[in-house]
């Protein structure tokens, strides 16, 4: 977890404030725990949930790994093309809205109800 932590410390401010309450809000959850994975910060209790991702105008995205298997409601899971990870924008605080924790808290009950079954084919 101090590697996740240093990584947040290093951030740009404005990033560094969006990475530090949304760890938060994971960590808060029961057996959520954090590590870094490809680079960037990935939270995860049975299986992965979501990642940081950090976009290059500044912002991140909070990416989440079963995407394609959450409800979006809100209409707020942007998949860029992708077929199973799709994820938030965020580039202020006030984006951590309570359409983000709902998100956040459907991908962990669908992490603790439904066991994940990898996509891929074999070679």
């Amino acid at each position: 977890m101090d590697d996740v932590l240093n990584y947040i410390q290093e951030a740009p401010p404005a990033e560094r404030l969006i990475m530090r309450q949304v760890h938060q809000m994971m960590l808060a959850n029961p057996g959520v725990t954090c590590e870094i994975r490809y680079r960037v910060p990935f939270y995860y209790r049975k299986s992965w949930i979501c990642y940081f991702n950090p976009i290059k105008d500044g912002g991140v995205e909070l990416a989440f790994t079963r995407a394609n298997e959450l409800g979006n409601a809100s209409g707020i899971l942007d998949f860029k093309g992708r077929k199973q990870v799709a994820g938030i924008t965020l580039n202020t605080l006030l984006d951590i809205t309570e359409s983000v924790e709902e998100i956040i808290q459907e991908a962990l009950l669908l992490d603790e109800e439904v066991a994940y079954a990898s996509k891929r084919k074999g070679k």
